[in-house]
Order: structure tokens, then sequence, then C-alpha cells
């Protein structure tokens, strides 16, 4: 073998060799970085987000295989008092479960016409997790066993996708509770809760 070529093989050796381990480092510290980030709130992250956003100008989210429609008078009578979740984020059982017992909605009672009824509750089970032929709703499903939460909060896959957050940051004035999403989701509104849209406020 030419002599050159093989001081130039056994350098490029000795250079991966050394060079691959910090590399992994580096990344490993970039992951912890951008998640120390969302949770203090810090946006020095910006340009890899807004990079992300243009990717996505279509509006899709990684776990949806297909975008729900929205309904104006769901939207306008639950959104009225919290935010209107998306449909596929609860299963048919539990939406029907939910509106049957409007009289006690955590609290309060709900009063509803009989058409109002028919279409919130015809859009809830047709766009339910179960129903929905979502990725998020069949990851949801899958999490269930077969159970059937009340709550958005109950869902174990949501749970886990929450888990690294301390319950302390859900309990700060600015955020409330597990259950108001649109604190943290900016997008939430539209169906996208991806961690590149996430803004944890302090």
């Amino acid at each position: 073998m030419d002599h050159k070529l093989m001081i130039v093989m056994i350098s490029m050796f000795v250079a991966a060799f050394f060079f691959m381990p910090s590399l992994t480092v580096y990344a490993d510290d970039d992951h912890k970085k951008k998640w120390y980030n969302k949770i203090l709130g810090d946006d020095d992250d910006s340009d890899h987000h807004e990079k992300k956003r243009e990717r996505k100008q279509d509006g899709s989210h990684s776990g949806n295989s297909k975008r729900t429609q929205k309904n104006t008078v769901y939207q306008d009578t639950c959104g009225e008092c919290h935010f209107a979740y998306q449909p596929d984020l609860m299963p048919t059982a539990s939406w029907t479960a939910l509106m049957k017992s409007l009289d006690d909605h955590f609290g309060e009672s709900i009063e509803l016409d009989d058409d109002s009824m028919k279409t919130i509750a015809d859009y809830l089970n047709t766009n339910s997790a179960d129903n929905s032929r979502t990725k998020r709703g069949t990851k949801i499903i899958k999490s269930l066993k077969n159970k059937m939460p009340m709550r958005i909060t109950e869902i174990p896959y949501l749970v886990h996708e929450h888990h690294e957050i301390s319950p302390n940051v859900f309990d700060r004035e600015s955020i409330g509770s597990f259950s108001n999403c649109v604190a943290c989701h900016t997008t939430a509104e539209d169906g996208i809760y991806d961690d590149d849209n996430v803004r944890i406020p302090k």
C-alpha cells in the first residue's frame, strides 16, 4: 500500500476515534438543554423551533393521520367554560358518559337544547379516540386497556407523555392544572401537541 495513503487512513481513523465520543456527549447535552429551556420558558432555542414550524406549514401533527374538523356548536358551547378538547383525546364510552351526566358536570350543571346535545354528541363520538383513526387516538385507546376514564388527565398515554414534568409545574398560577392544555401547548387549539410548540410559563 502507498505510504502516503496509509498515513491518511491512519489519521482519519484516529480523528474518528476521538471525535465520535464527543459528538455523542454533545448530542445528549443538547437534548437536555432543550428540555431544560422548555421548563424554564427559555427561548434560546427559538431558531430551531422556527425551522421545525416551517417544515410543518400544512399544520399536520406527528400524532395524527388526519385532521379533525372543528364543530362550531361544540367549540362555542364547551369552549365557553374551558378548553374544547379534541374528540380523539377520549374514547366514545367516556364522551357518552360525560354527555349523559351534564346535570353534574364536574360540579356544574350544564343545560343544552336537544339539537345542541345531539350535534355535540355526534361530533364527539364520530371523532373519538376509537373512531378517529388518528395515531394519537390509537395510542390513547391502547393505553386504556378497556378502562373508561372521565377526565382527560386520567388517560395513561397523556400522563406518560408528561411524566418528566414535576407536579409543581402544573400548580403554577400561570398554568393552574394538568388539564389546562393551552397554557403550555401553544397550538393545542389546532390539535397540535408537538414538543416544538411547547412553552411552559414561569
